[in-house]
């Protein structure tokens, strides 16, 4: 089941780092991409970098606006082939691809995802052109309860095949795991 999530405590859905999917719309034209340099800056923004030579990049420069899917380990293949496979070569590439769109957004969201944020742009021509790197602020987000829920990662507690995929090259995964609270 997918529930908002307080856009307060949005951030909590990408600072562990999982690798991501960002998508965007523009002129009824949709694609998404992997991402792996997603990053919470504030309690409402985020940083994604997006190669200036990605076909995702100009539909979020058009429309200014962002998605972020976060998927899971039953979704490794998805992550590979939307990592590898460029629309600018391959037009069909997302025709397998299931997206939605919550009411009242029109950036597409990558189903069967365990949480997704949906981020308009905040402009800085400087760090799009130099460093690739887009600031969003937050404007809605939601999570599958199964996996996230009262602004907290239950990995411990659900499936293994809804926890977050961490990649690091080659092909090569991580996953989280238990989780371990401190008390001050």
């Amino acid at each position: 089941m997918i529930r908002e999530v307080e856009l307060a405590k949005a951030y909590r859905m990408v600072n562990t780092g999982p690798t991501c999917l960002i998508s965007a719309k523009f002129d009824g034209i949709e694609n998404a991409m992997s991402a792996s340099w997603v990053c919470a800056l504030d309690y409402d923004k985020i940083s994604v970098v997006v190669d200036s030579g990605a076909f995702t990049r100009s539909l979020i420069e058009k429309s200014g606006y962002f998605a972020v899917s976060i998927p899971c380990v039953k979704q490794a293949n998805l992550v590979m082939k939307l990592g590898f496979v460029s629309r600018h070569q391959n037009a069909t590439k997302m025709q397998d691809v299931r997206l939605f769109y919550q009411e009242g957004f029109d950036a597409p969201l990558v189903s069967d995802c365990i949480a997704w944020l949906v981020c308009k742009v905040l402009t800085n021509k400087q760090n799009q052109s130099e460093f690739d790197l887009f600031i969003g602020k937050i404007v809605g987000a939601w999570a599958d309860v199964r996996a996230f829920e009262d602004g907290r990662w239950k990995f411990d507690e659900c499936k293994e095949e809804l926890r977050s995929l961490h990649y690091v090259a080659g092909g090569e995964f991580y996953t989280l795991g238990k989780r371990i609270n401190v008390k001050i």
